[in-house]
């Protein structure tokens, strides 16, 4: 279930699953206001997104609110997040997803919004987008590149080849191969909170999109590593078709030499596994559909990614 595209003109509503609003610093906030306009796009901010109560967070059942009036608001067109932080999780339990299945539209966040974004793919089969916060195009950072690739997945039907940013140059071939499947993802150690629950999503014929963020100081390749070997642990995981893992900031010390070394053992040969994407708590960043259909190509002559259904 694709949710019709994106058109200038469209109402945006930015809301705070996550974090408050009212963290983002008043300087990015109008940067990212005046950009979105500059797009064409009407912007309303949900009612609680400024609401501050525990953990940099509004209320769990004012964030629940904001996020059903949202979809089952007609004028809106596109649902996007403010900023990421710890807790969207939160929510789940507490979710109509037969509302949110009625009114399908464009969902898009990442870093904690990536339980949102699978669980709802996982609960109603609608199609979400791990891309930009709101918040995210108040940074000047190669903003041109994010805000192509996010127009090429929201705003257009046809295949997306995905090209490098400046700052990535190119992806890494750890495992060469050939894969076509649907998307599941982003960040890693937020995805895995969904384990055990009903809204984990089939790992099934999927390819896996993950990425992860430094809250473990020296100490981020172990937990990388013992996070993304929990994941290959869940049912269906056996039967997953290739794995893109995005890019690290520099303080992860991630390379693509270590990478190798902990999919070693881990993911069979034949399986295609590239790193490098333009994906991750690092700027600029490409928007890629959960629920959607890519095709990964890994060989002597580079990696490349190919959005096929968005």
């Amino acid at each position: 279930m694709i949710p019709m595209k994106l058109r200038s003109g469209d109402e945006i509503r930015v809301i705070a699953p996550s974090r408050s609003l009212s963290i983002v610093r008043q300087d990015v906030y109008e940067r990212a206001l005046s950009f979105w306009h500059e797009q064409g796009f009407r912007v309303t901010f949900s009612r609680h997104s400024r609401e501050l109560a525990a953990f940099q967070s509004s209320a769990i059942s004012s964030r629940v609110e904001d996020l059903h009036e949202a979809f089952a608001d007609e004028n809106v067109r596109m649902i996007v997040s403010c900023i990421g932080g710890f807790n969207t999780n939160q929510m789940l339990r507490h979710l109509d997803f037969d509302l949110i299945a009625r009114h399908p539209k464009i969902l898009c966040g990442y870093s904690d919004v990536t339980a949102l974004l699978n669980a709802i793919h996982a609960r109603t089969g609608l199609t979400t987008y791990h891309g930009p916060h709101f918040s995210t195009f108040g940074f000047d950072r190669e903003q041109a590149y994010t805000w192509r690739m996010l127009a090429a997945c929201l705003m257009q039907d046809a295949p997306v080849e995905v090209t490098p940013s400046r700052s990535a140059q190119t992806c890494h071939v750890i495992q060469p191969g050939t894969c076509e499947g649907a998307v599941v993802g982003g960040n890693l150690c937020t995805l895995n909170l969904l384990q055990g629950t009903p809204c984990m999503p089939d790992l099934r014929d999927k390819v896996l999109f993950l990425e992860d963020d430094n809250i473990m100081g020296d100490y981020f390749c172990y937990e990388f590593d013992r996070n993304l070997e929990s994941l290959l642990q869940c049912v269906g995981a056996q039967e997953i078709r290739g794995i893109v893992f995005g890019r690290f900031d520099e303080n992860c010390h991630m390379t693509a030499d270590v990478m190798a070394q902990i999919v070693r053992g881990k993911v069979p040969a034949y399986i295609p596994v590239i790193f490098g994407a333009d994906f991750g708590h690092v700027f600029p960043m490409m928007t890629f559909p959960i629920g959607g259909k890519v095709c990964v190509k890994a060989d002597e002559q580079g990696a490349h990614i190919t959005l096929l259904q968005h």
